[in-house]
């Protein structure tokens, strides 16, 4: 099969593709013939050589997949093959074929179809996860997201419409109308206006009763004077650095909760949990017509050096995918 295997660390130019052995399933997993995959921020700074994959015969990067049931393990009761499945995984998926245990990968919505289907497992079970599992968004409460254009923003757009939320997101100016587009309460163009007192007045001098952060940096100390007395700030990404100076008296007065959460490195079973959990809750949204993926562009496998490159830019709208079927 053809994969993406790093055997250096740098920039885009190092991704080679390789033909390396098909894996084989074990008892409890699919082997899936991998139709479409998606760009993670995780990708970029595993190609970088500061967030490590899990340990590989070769270094295939790729945390999510949409494809079809090619085999089965012997104990495998929930997939036959022939089905149409998407899921995450912590790595292989820039590859033609993958394993993945049973629990770990959800059905198609038939609204989506199979090509689009990459753009949902990742950002869509991260947003579900920290704004719902963790943090309690439920309806009548308010939700702060940054980076409401990404695929983490998008998704986390319309879970907190699905549960019956509000949300305000901070967004670029060119990416605004997309924002609103999707049911954002509030979009603030943080190139123009301060996201904390934007969301401070939209909830009338309370807060928000959760702040979803993927920026990280300076962002912490504006964010610790717009949540709610009791709220909580999760942290899932430090696009501008993790070394934040933190107001410790203004985190115990407000009794705020400060999360920091990632996916990729949980064990086996908090990710069946959480992609179970996902798939019971979330993913009967979009056959209702409530949710879809928000795709900004793909790419054939052949050009996964220019889709690196464009994520590098900043510029997207949603997901990046790249095609392998």
């Amino acid at each position: 099969m053809r994969a993406v295997v790093l055997e250096e660390k740098g920039g885009p130019e190092v991704l080679a593709i390789k033909e390396v052995p098909e894996p084989q399933p074990g008892p409890e997993e699919l082997q899936v013939k991998v139709r479409a995959t998606a760009l993670n921020r995780a990708d970029l700074l595993q190609r970088m050589g500061f967030y490590p994959g899990p340990p590989m015969e070769h270094e295939i990067p790729g945390m999510e997949f949409a494809g079809t049931v090619a085999a089965v393990g012997e104990r495998v009761s929930a997939f036959s093959i022939g089905d149409e499945v998407m899921g995450i995984v912590g790595g292989g998926a820039y590859a033609e074929v993958l394993t993945v245990h049973e629990r770990q990968a959800l059905p198609v919505p038939k609204s989506v179809g199979l090509d689009d289907a990459a753009a949902i497992p990742e950002v869509w079970i991260t947003a579900f996860d920290a704004l719902v599992a963790q943090s309690g968004l439920t309806s009548g409460l308010t939700a702060l997201v940054h980076a409401g254009a990404s695929g983490v923003g998008t998704a986390a757009i319309q879970i907190a419409k699905g549960v019956g939320a509000q949300i305000v997101v901070t967004a670029s100016t060119g990416k605004v109308a997309a924002c609103e587009a999707l049911g954002a309460d509030l979009v603030v163009d943080y190139t123009q206006d301060d996201f904390a007192e934007a969301t401070l007045a939209f909830t009338e001098g309370k807060g928000a009763d959760v702040i979803l952060d993927v920026v990280g940096g300076d962002y912490l100390a504006k964010n610790l004077a717009c949540v709610k007395t009791k709220g909580t700030i999760i942290q899932v990404g430090v696009m501008r650095g993790g070394s934040p100076e933190l107001d410790l008296g203004r985190l115990l007065r407000g009794r705020i909760r400060l999360i920091g959460t990632v996916l990729r490195a949980r064990p086996l079973d908090e990710k069946i949990a959480i992609t179970q959990k996902f798939g019971a809750e979330i993913l009967p949204l979009f056959d209702r017509g409530l949710a879809k993926p928000v795709i900004d562009s793909r790419y054939p496998l052949d050009q996964i050096g220019e889709a690196h490159k464009y994520m590098e830019s900043n510029a997207n709208v949603g997901k990046i995918l790249v095609d392998l079927g």
